[in-house]
């Protein structure tokens, strides 16, 4: 019989974090709900994290791989060209946009919750994020023989980026899904220089 994994506390307190950052964002939420969502005190909560800010860098890393992995699932799965595969990873977002918990991207709102802060650590995360997102890009694009993969990466960023901001302020995966069919031209660019 399989063995059920124990959570650990600061497993709880991510938890908890994760669903009330992304579902209501950073500024409105504070450590008392964190630690009352995850079923601890205020004082454990700061046991393993020293301040609400560690907390919300904590929260984006604990997002950053997983967000990464997706990504990725989505291009390798897809059957076709890199052209193809890109589009498929719009056209996934746009479907998660469907779900009525989809909230934006965490990383973009907390970068613009913390705004006046640019030095903050949880931007920095979001900012290597971001960056990861656009070399993992560029070396798929390079594996695939195409011309200049890290300028065609930034720009299938930039759509993205584009992508995830308008569906936010409109809630209109269309958007997303407009965004694939441009990235996709853009690629298929690249693949006939």
């Amino acid at each position: 019989m399989a063995q059920k994994t124990q959570r650990t506390t600061r497993d709880r307190i991510l938890d908890a974090a994760n669903k009330l950052f992304y579902g209501e964002g950073i500024r409105a939420v504070s450590v008392d709900a964190v630690a009352e969502k995850a079923g601890i005190t205020k004082k454990t909560l700061y046991y393993h994290f020293k301040s609400k800010d560690d907390l919300v860098t904590e929260y984006l890393i604990s997002r950053d791989q997983p967000n990464l992995e997706a990504f990725a699932t989505w291009f390798d799965e897809a059957e076709g060209s890199a052209a193809d595969r890109t589009a498929a990873i719009f056209l996934r977002v746009a479907s998660n946009a469907r779900h009525p918990k989809w909230k934006g991207c965490g990383f973009i709102r907390t970068a613009a919750e913390l705004a006046n802060m640019p030095g903050h650590p949880a931007v920095v995360v979001g900012a290597k994020h971001k960056k990861a997102f656009e070399a993992w890009l560029a070396e798929r694009y390079t594996l695939a023989g195409l011309m200049e993969p890290e300028v065609l990466a930034r720009r299938v960023v930039l759509l993205m980026e584009g992508a995830f901001s308008t569906m936010l302020i409109h809630r209109d995966p269309a958007y997303a899904e407009e965004a694939a069919d441009t990235a996709k031209c853009l690629v298929e660019l690249q693949d006939k220089s």
